[in-house]
């Protein structure tokens, strides 16, 4: 039988308990349009956990009832996965002039969370869309009524 072989800084070998790696484990920003990859990385430190447990349901086209606490990103989650979805469908061509998404707010709420989470993100990302070596990426429209 031979020795497993050494590790390089002699610490004991990881528990089967002992969840892998972070740096090994895939981002759920891993399937994004590498334009909107690449502006949430370059404005957050990470996903948070309702954007970590959301997106990858959101992408699977599944429904998604996301609950958490005031300021824990779930509304960037939600626009964030619309944005996304829209850019990769125009990167393929396939992106339609229609309503896509329908965001239903309290009113009081309603202008600070397209502000933040959805016309400030859409701005930095065309800005970075149309930098030199970027990724295409055409308009994408939101409204409010």
């Amino acid at each position: 039988m031979r020795a497993p072989p050494a590790r390089p800084d002699d610490r004991p070998p990881a528990s089967p308990l002992t969840p892998p790696a972070a740096a090994s484990a895939p981002s759920p920003l891993d399937g994004f349009h590498p334009v909107v990859r690449d502006w949430f990385l370059e404005r957050f430190d990470s996903p948070t956990e309702p954007q970590r447990e959301g997106w990858p349901l959101i992408a699977a086209g599944r429904d998604v009832l996301i609950t958490a606490p005031t300021g824990s990103g779930k509304t960037l989650a939600a626009f964030l996965s619309a944005v996304d979805s829209a850019a990769r469908d125009a990167r393929a061509a396939e992106l339609r002039d229609e309503t896509r998404v329908v965001y239903v707010s309290p009113l009081r709420a309603l202008s600070a969370d397209i502000r933040a989470n959805l016309e400030t993100p859409l701005a930095e990302i065309r800005e970075r869309a149309s930098l030199p070596g970027a990724p295409p990426l055409p308009e994408i429209r939101a409204a409010l009524r």
